[in-house]
């Protein structure tokens, strides 16, 4: 695989929400609002560089009968320190992302890619893995936040992470006809659901079309 696979790889063929379906807990939870969801994403992404750089440091070292302890520890203490930022710079954003912050611990992205990659791979294709990774995850929560609260508010409004009082961007289109139940957990199903199927529809009539060419 090269390089640039690698990278595309989180991004588009093995997305971990839309594809591999992980690390749904906080994907369906924070996606509330666009602030919420970049805030978890930036966060996410920088748990899985730093973890997926530590282990494939240590990949060598470590005993394999204690290899999913070790992990854990490591992405315990990179989740604690993104925690302990997030709290001083944006304290807004870190409380209204709450108790989804330190159970980025037990996110399956995070621990799965330590041990399917970065505990096989070297340090610059473990770096490349976490970032392609980090963008799919923080891509597919944006989209499916930003579906959320423009059917459920008629627009979206995005905020200074650093400054929440300061609207970076904001529009509305149909304020008075939306749907506030999108905003509700069970609006989360729903918009993912959505979302799944026309993505599921779009691969399957790429695949139509392919097998059709391939015929004439």
């Amino acid at each position: 695989m090269s390089k640039l696979d690698i990278l595309k790889n989180g991004l588009f063929k093995e997305n971990p929400i839309f594809t591999l379906l992980l690390g749904m807990c906080s994907a369906l939870a924070i996606t509330t609002t666009v602030t919420n969801a970049i805030g978890m994403g930036v966060a996410v992404t920088a748990v899985l560089i730093c973890s997926n750089i530590i282990i494939s440091a240590i990949r060598k070292i470590v005993p394999n009968e204690i290899r999913i302890p070790v992990y854990i520890v490591v992405i315990a203490t990179l989740v604690k320190s993104v925690q302990l930022i997030m709290n001083a710079y944006t304290p807004e954003l870190y409380t209204s992302l709450g108790v989804f912050i330190p159970l980025i611990v037990v996110n399956c992205i995070i621990l799965g890619r330590a041990e399917s990659f970065a505990s096989k791979h070297g340090l610059f294709d473990s770096l490349l893995d976490a970032i392609g990774m980090g963008l799919g995850y923080t891509l597919a929560v944006v989209v499916i936040s930003a579906f959320r609260e423009l059917v459920g508010t008629g627009g979206i409004t995005l905020n200074n992470p650093l400054n929440a009082e300061q609207v970076l961007f904001s529009f509305n289109l149909f304020k008075d006809y939306a749907i506030s139940s999108f905003t509700s957990p069970a609006g989360a199903f729903l918009s993912l659901g959505l979302i799944l199927g026309v993505i599921e529809g779009y691969r399957n009539f790429k695949a139509n079309r392919a097998k059709k060419a391939e015929v004439k």
